[in-house]
């Protein structure tokens, strides 16, 4: 594993709590506590916290509308997360962004963005400013295998090479753009790291379940990038255990397939992998699994408790 010891139980306390976060989420949702779209990470914990631990303060993220686990990974505080979510004044945007829209400056987390692909030529801006700047710190992009049919992610990759931006463009491929599979909407298939190939972008296709892998490619991603090479892409398979949204009730996917994602499941598989390797103690795990708890109940008694925006707010930080 390419972990300190020590840095073992924060990264598994991370995914864990990404995934009680999101199963206390959707569970708010069916008791209409949060309401709008709501996109759950269930699944994909991996790619957040593996690629994400490999950056520095200064680097960019942006991501897409599923968006939770990134801003979790990324430092956001939970209740501050799930105020958003519920809608309320002490929300990362004060209750008008929702789900979908979380950013927080302080964490350079520039936010998910619900138009799907829109955040590609954002990223492919932070990264120009960047090197205009002369500063060597990166921006990590995350979006999904539907987002690789925009017109955006070509324009994006096409000036990110051309003038060698320093951009870690991160796939997150969960095989379904919203209800369709990628064998019926990608002439590529499930080897979407091949188009980066026309824009002359190294790229690698990985095991987006295995953190260890997620986070080892990371690394020698930004160092690539840091080093002046311009920008890499990343495509990680990954399977999201819910349906697209929660109104979704993924009846396009078949029992055996879900099944046998769910036997990778990238919490379980590090855990286990983690105790065998002696980089973590069962006591540990038993520890952790509480502190989440209490981590995620007091997010929801937090977001509870807060105001609702009042009716004048709808006029702030409008532009004309």
């Amino acid at each position: 594993m390419p972990f300190r010891k020590n840095e073992v139980p924060e990264l598994y306390e991370k995914m864990l709590l990404i995934r009680r976060f999101e199963e206390h989420c959707g569970r708010l949702y069916m008791e209409g506590k949060i309401r709008g779209f709501l996109h759950l990470y269930i699944g994909e914990e991996a790619i957040a916290v593996g690629s994400i631990s490999a950056l520095r303060e200064d680097d960019f993220v942006i991501s897409h509308y599923r968006d939770h686990g990134h801003a979790i990974s990324r430092g956001m505080e939970p209740q501050i997360v799930m105020a958003e979510l519920m809608g309320k004044v002490t929300g990362s945007s004060g209750g008008k962004g929702g789900s979908m829209h979380l950013f927080d400056i302080s964490k350079r987390f520039m936010g998910g963005y619900a138009i799907v692909g829109g955040q590609l030529p954002i990223a492919a801006g932070l990264g120009l400013s960047l090197k205009y700047k002369k500063q060597d710190a990166a921006v990590l992009c995350f979006f999904g295998d539907g987002a690789v049919n925009e017109g955006e992610f070509h324009e994006a990759l096409n000036l990110a090479s051309l003038w060698k931006l320093p951009v870690l463009f991160f796939l997150e491929n969960n095989l379904y753009g919203m209800g369709t599979s990628v064998e019926k909407s990608h002439a590529a298939g499930n080897d979407l790291y091949l188009k980066a190939n026309a824009y002359k972008i190294p790229s690698a296709q990985i095991d987006g379940m295995n953190l260890s892998k997620v986070r080892l490619h990371t690394e020698q991603a930004l160092q690539a990038i840091r080093g002046g090479e311009g920008p890499v892409f990343i495509e990680a398979l990954t399977y999201r255990y819910k349906g697209h949204s929660v109104a979704d009730p993924s009846n396009y996917r078949n029992e055996k397939e879900v099944k046998e994602w769910e036997s990778k499941d990238p919490i379980v598989l590090f855990r286990d992998q983690s105790l065998a390797d002696g980089l973590l103690a069962q006591d540990d795990v038993d520890l952790i699994s509480d502190k989440v708890d209490s981590i995620v109940a007091e997010a929801v008694k937090f977001a509870e408790a807060s105001e609702n925006p009042p009716p004048e707010a709808l006029y702030e930080n409008v532009y004309l």
